[in-house]
């Protein structure tokens, strides 16, 4: 939107100058506002791919090349991108750390140095405008709107990088990252399947396009889905949610409710038996000496959060029900006038707390006899030692209550 005012030879002919309020404003083409270079790579590019592939043959060798070399690029993501530059989870070989960032630079996604930026600010700015993928402004935003739309960069909430600049593998990346996007993205697997066993096209098509895109769009899913379905065992301050699908589809960074609770823990999924890929590859790589320094929270401090949680939302429950008038809420009842009203109503004393059981001495399960001799009367001892009563005989019973009586019995 233009906010540039008329020129002074137009006022000077009587025209009204421009109206620079914005709400005014006449909004700029949803086309205009698209960045066409993002639209080609993430969207277009994809769809071009995925329409080549009715006449392109899927050659067995390249099925098996393009889904280990787009698995690759995934993990150099999720282990590298996220766990190691992004949250410093672990401390990785400086091999290691290469080939993470050649394989990084294949997925599509930028380089390590904007990544890492961009992440970071999602996790101390999450569900804010500062959030550069927040799912507050919906689930097509969060998964790619946030790319192929233009936007502020100074929108997007401040965040310490220095460490990345420091770092010369980084900052290798980022002086030469479109070489070596075309580099491992594109020419890779169409040399590995051309070289290999001559299917230069399929490569291309496959293990480069196709593979990029599904890279991305796997990736795409944390900030979206992942903000959207599941649930919230570790924290509910946050949209980050747990999800299995999700988990599935990037490699086991599904458990995003508790990565928002525990950023710097080199696992997403904790238990031994959540699907987290990534964690068993970083614990492979610990193994080969490969990897030291792995970061985690203790199970105790885990478990305070999910008590936490549920003790929340259990809170949130309770508020729900209907537990009878709060006893501090209940008129006080004078132990004379609890006698007086006890001989036209069915009132019955129990520790202090006038009840009518009008509606209910007909079906006690006791009998009618037994409650109607508590009547008028003080029948806290019939009822605490005759009978062990149970919880719904106690919920019911609070359902019941009328006054206290404030005053020795």
């Amino acid at each position: 939107m233009s906010t540039r005012q008329m020129s002074p030879q137009h006022q000077e002919k009587g025209e009204t100058p421009a109206n620079n309020n914005p709400a005014q404003q006449k909004r700029t083409p949803w086309y205009k506002q698209l960045d066409w270079l993002m639209v080609t790579m993430v969207l277009l590019v994809p769809a071009f791919a995925g329409l080549s592939t009715i006449w392109i043959p899927f050659q067995r060798k390249t099925q098996i090349m393009a889904f280990f070399y787009s698995l690759t690029k995934g993990f150099s993501i999720t282990a590298g991108y996220h766990r190691l530059w992004s949250h410093k989870s672990y401390t990785a070989s400086t091999s290691l750390q290469i080939f993470l960032m050649l394989f990084g630079a294949g997925a599509g996604q930028g380089s390590i140095k904007l990544w890492t930026r961009e992440h970071r600010a999602h996790h101390r700015y999450v569900d804010t405008d500062q959030d550069p993928y927040s799912v507050q402004k919906g689930l097509f935003y969060s998964h790619v709107g946030w790319i192929i739309f233009k936007d502020d960069p100074d929108r997007i909430g401040r965040v310490n990088v220095e460490d990345l600049k420091r770092d010369p593998i980084v900052k290798f990346q980022a002086d030469y990252y479109w070489q070596l996007f075309l580099l491992m993205a594109y020419l890779g697997p169409t040399f590995i399947a051309g070289l290999g066993w001559g299917d230069w096209l399929g490569g291309y098509v496959y293990g480069g396009l196709l593979g990029t895109a599904l890279v991305q769009q796997s990736t795409f899913c944390i900030n979206s889905l992942a903000h959207w379905m599941g649930d919230q065992p570790y924290g509910t301050f946050k949209s980050a949610r747990n999800c299995f699908i999700v988990a599935i589809l990037t490699l086991g960074e599904g458990y995003h409710n508790f990565h928002h609770e525990f950023p710097s823990d080199w696992r997403n999924g904790v238990r031994w038996y959540e699907f987290d890929p990534t964690k068993w590859n970083i614990w492979l790589w610990t193994q080969l000496g490969l990897v030291t320094d792995l970061r985690f929270f203790s199970m105790n401090e885990i478990n305070k959060s999910m008590l936490q949680a549920s003790q929340k939302e259990l809170d949130k429950k309770v508020q729900a029900v209907q537990w009878g008038v709060p006893i501090a809420d209940l008129p006080v009842m004078l132990l004379e006038e609890y006698h007086s009203q006890a001989r036209s109503r069915n009132l019955i004393l129990i520790e202090r707390i006038v009840y009518d059981v009008t509606d209910f001495h007909q079906i006690h399960p006791g009998g009618v006899g037994l409650i109607k001799s508590g009547f008028g009367k003080d029948a806290t001892r019939m009822f605490n030692e005759l009978y062990k009563h149970s919880n719904v005989a106690m919920n019911l019973l609070a359902g019941m209550r009328v006054a206290v009586v404030d005053e020795d019995i």
